[in-house]
């Protein structure tokens, strides 16, 4: 049987190169990791990227847990695949690591 959440979940990493799990929007985030997040893909110069506020549906904020299971929200996604919360982004931007991901998948920044 399949998750119908997961399906959700899996549906938004596969239609955008870029997707953010997080509470809020990137316009207004309501947490502070989340915030740090978009900051950083900012700053990377990533303009186009989907973000899906967890705190409008349980059902996602829950599954998008178990989904990674990674148990911390946000949740970083390119291309399909999971990048990790806060830390593991900013950690990752700060040593050019992250810049070089995005330039190895294909997706423009201004590092690149």
């Amino acid at each position: 049987m399949t998750n119908p959440v997961f399906e959700k979940i899996e549906k938004d990493i596969k239609e955008n190169d870029v997707v953010l799990f997080m509470k809020g929007t990137k316009q207004i985030p309501q947490c502070g990791f989340s915030a740090t997040v978009v900051q950083v893909l900012e700053r990377l110069g990533v303009e186009h990227f989907k973000d899906v506020n967890v705190l409008a549906d349980m059902e996602v904020r829950e599954g998008i847990k178990q989904f990674s299971n990674w148990p911390t929200i946000p949740q970083l996604y390119v291309k399909g695949e999971f990048i990790g919360g806060c830390d593991i982004v900013r950690e990752m931007y700060t040593n050019g690591e992250l810049a070089e991901f995005f330039a190895a998948k294909g997706i423009q920044t201004k590092a690149a």
